[in-house]
């Protein structure tokens, strides 16, 4: 039986998490009759793209992220447009996309999803041209991607404090939306457009939404009051938000936004700096990943 080439492409910052030691604890339980295995580490922003782009090139069937959405996305880029495997071993700070395949937290036991090497087919989202795979947005959360890039508290504390202190200062914005050709006008907090659920660590914006069925979800946080915060984020953690009051969500394939300013956008948590016009499209089933979905 011919092995599999695999690479682990390690970022050892993403989620304020220690990882010298994760190549030791791949070795002890990566199926060795099934993988070569090699190993790198990131040392800058793109860099593991990349990595996998030589990779794929080299002949790596399978390449591996061991990182957080962000690490995520430079790979399955590649990956995607090459037509190799990815495979996670979620370290960031949310892991929308690895808890939406669920792909267990724990390293060893995502190192096992590895070695059962099931493999499925899921969309992708552009995004002006971008790929994303768990979750696009424009406004709020966007305004704290780019913050959270600079700042130098890792990890689920970090982002909820810079949340708190950022959200009181935050203004809603108009939007003039098409989705399959039907028009909107909406003021909103903030647009996520989620090929997943969840934006990570089980805060779900779009309970409804499949990573293979072709479409994308628009979720239109409505303007809400500092006090009515506690509710939607409970409505996030409870799955509720497809009954939401404070919610509004429309499926589509196609999306056009157009916005007063140009701004501050994010790609499955990395934020980039986009002018007012946003076109959105779903790439239907174009990655391949390990799951443990059967």
């Amino acid at each position: 039986m011919l092995k599999s080439n695999i690479l682990f492409i390690i970022n050892p910052i993403s989620g304020g998490k220690e990882k010298h030691t994760i190549p030791a604890l791949i070795d002890v339980h990566l199926d060795h009759a099934k993988f070569n295995a090699n190993f790198s580490f990131t040392s800058y922003m793109g860099h593991a793209a990349e990595l996998a782009e030589e990779a794929a090139n080299k002949n790596f069937d399978v390449i591996v992220a061991v990182g957080g959405d962000g690490t995520i996305n430079e790979i399955a880029s590649k990956v995607s447009s090459l037509g190799k495997i990815l495979g996670i071993i979620p370290f960031g700070s949310g892991n929308g996309l690895a808890r939406a395949l669920h792909i267990p937290m724990n390293a060893i036991k995502a190192i096992q999803i590895i070695n059962q090497l099931n493999v499925q087919r899921i969309d992708a989202g552009t995004l002006n041209g971008k790929y994303f795979f768990n979750m696009a947005g424009i406004g709020f959360d966007a305004r704290i991607s780019a913050a959270f890039a600079g700042n130098k508290t890792r990890g689920l504390k970090g982002y909820i404090t810079l949340g708190l202190k950022e959200v009181k200062s935050y203004q809603p914005e108009h939007y003039e939306l098409e989705i399959d050709g039907v028009k909107y006008e909406r003021d909103a907090f903030m647009l996520s457009i989620a090929n997943s659920t969840q934006y990570g660590n089980n805060v779900h914006i779009s309970p409804k939404s499949l990573l293979g069925d072709g479409l994308l979800e628009v979720c239109i946080v409505k303007p809400v009051s500092l006090y009515k915060l506690p509710l939607l984020a409970y409505e996030m953690l409870n799955s509720k938000t497809h009954r939401s009051n404070l919610v509004e969500i429309i499926s589509g394939r196609r999306i056009s936004i157009i916005r007063k300013k140009e701004n501050s956008v994010h790609i499955d948590g990395e934020p980039f700096f986009m002018g007012k016009n946003i076109e959105i499209a779903v790439v239907p089933g174009a990655l391949k990943v390990i799951t443990s979905m059967k």
